[in-house]
């Protein structure tokens, strides 16, 4: 159990102390991997980066990710019965979305190049790990030198897919019973935008000073 995401953040920078200094991102997925991501940023004096993503839903369940787009990638995992032009409609609504979330928190700022870079993942916990999977093999695509995903909670099944997909998985609890991440924290308050943009600017007038 963590006390919040402060907390967690600052477990999950002990146990990546290693990548201190190193030519690296912290990619924080919003909202609520961005205060872990923070700390993890600070602690380790790396650049930190939003992971903006979203699944594509199956059209007859929503919740079901069939895939996932980013502002210059996709990735799908074909299925029967889905049509290219549901697959072009939503990547073209999602990819709409990204761009009004991106211009929100990061303005004018160019995206950093991922390449030869090790890139550390990280969000408040990973329930069934899909979504990230589709996530994962986006960022594939940019060559990165590694790819670490570091979460303070998930269930055994997710741990187990996503080792096979990324080169180090950093995750000290994988409770044998879980019933959502929010359980696992005493303070599991929704992250809200003014937040994810405080914890950006504070870091940009740390990496200024």
């Amino acid at each position: 159990m963590y006390a919040d995401r402060i907390e967690a953040g600052l477990i999950l920078a002990g146990k990546l102390k290693k990548y201190a200094g190193e030519t690296g991102v912290i990619l924080a997925v919003p909202r609520g991997g961005v205060p872990l991501g923070f700390i993890i940023a600070r602690e380790l004096h790396l650049p930190l980066e939003l992971l903006l993503s979203k699944k594509i839903g199956h059209p007859n369940n929503p919740e079901y990710a069939i895939g996932a787009v980013s502002l210059t990638d996709r990735v799908l995992i074909p299925h029967a019965g889905v049509s290219d032009a549901y697959i072009e409609s939503e990547t073209t609504r999602l990819r709409e979305k990204l761009r009004e979330n991106y211009i929100k928190f990061m303005g004018d700022r160019k995206p950093t190049n991922l390449e030869n870079k090790i890139l550390i993942v990280v969000d408040d916990g990973i329930a069934t790990g899909n979504t990230l999977m589709s996530t994962i093999q986006m960022l594939r695509n940019s060559k990165p030198a590694k790819i670490i995903v570091a979460a303070p909670v998930a269930p055994q099944s997710a741990v187990h897919k996503l080792s096979k997909v990324v080169d180090e998985l950093v995750i000290p609890l994988i409770p044998k019973e879980f019933y959502g991440v929010g359980s696992f924290y005493e303070d599991f308050t929704q992250v809200s935008d003014d937040e994810v943009l405080h914890y950006l600017d504070e870091l940009n007038s740390m990496h200024k000073k």
